[in-house]
């Protein structure tokens, strides 16, 4: 599990839904940019990592487990499997 594979798993769950990425962070109560790609590594380099609150809120959106959220980050940090 590493940065990109938890983004990828928000970008999936947000395809999943029908939702654009701005579209899943309002369904969440977020700000509508909170899950730009731009705003996952700053100008500086630094990752910026979802909260686990926002991954809370993600996963009660979706009514997934947190489980099947580390299914989800599995899957698409490895999508033979």
């Amino acid at each position: 599990m590493n940065h990109a594979s938890i983004w990828a798993a928000v970008d999936y769950i947000a395809a999943s839904n029908g939702l654009s990425r701005s579209g899943l962070a309002r369904a969440c109560g977020l700000d509508a940019t909170a899950f730009n790609k731009s705003k996952r590594i700053d100008k500086y380099g630094k990752l910026h990592w979802p909260s686990c609150i926002t991954i809370a809120k993600i996963i009660s959106f979706a009514h997934i487990s947190p489980e099947e959220f580390g299914r989800i980050i599995r899957k698409t940090t490895n999508p033979k499997n």
